[in-house]
């Protein structure tokens, strides 16, 4: 069953541990294919996606924001960096910067995001199923395809490859 923006949790949850299997199986043998494969699937599957009509990953996690992207936004909303990070930022448990809150302050009500032209490198890249050495995010890659139906999608086709 392909996952969508209302059902990809219950999806992701449901195969959970099959899902741990596979990725342990790649952290152990780190196909040479798997990137090719990877992209191959991003592509197909993000066609078939419009992410206005879902914004999980806006609604319910906060991106890593570096210093490039604090004085970037900071900038462009006519702000002092100070003021940027005491208004909207915090320091998580891995020492990096968050969103103080979810889902993200710049999200609007249509799923359109107001710094859309200058978001963080982390929303630039997200979900990150395109990225060289995909093996090497995988960790990240399970905590998000329990919220991004691309990400659920891509797995589910990777899962189903002979690797």
């Amino acid at each position: 069953m392909e996952a969508d923006n209302k059902n990809v949790k219950a999806l992701a949850l449901q195969n959970q541990e099959e899902t741990t299997v596979f990725f342990n199986k790649l952290k152990r043998k780190k196909p040479k294919q798997l990137d090719d494969l990877t992209h191959r699937w991003h592509d197909k599957v993000t066609g078939q996606f419009n992410c206005l009509t879902c914004g999980n990953c806006c609604k319910s996690i906060s991106p890593m924001i570096t210093d490039k992207d604090i004085e970037r936004i900071a900038r462009r909303q006519k702000m002092k960096e100070s003021d940027f990070i005491t208004r909207y930022l915090h320091i998580d448990e891995d020492q990096c910067y968050v969103f103080n809150e979810t889902p993200c302050p710049f999200l609007m009500p249509d799923n359109y995001c107001m710094i859309y032209e200058y978001r963080p490198k982390a929303c630039q890249d997200y979900p990150h199923t395109n990225r060289r050495r995909f093996y090497q995010l995988l960790d990240l890659t399970m905590r998000n395809r329990v919220i991004c139906p691309i990400v659920y999608n891509v797995v589910e086709h990777l899962k189903k490859e002979e690797l």
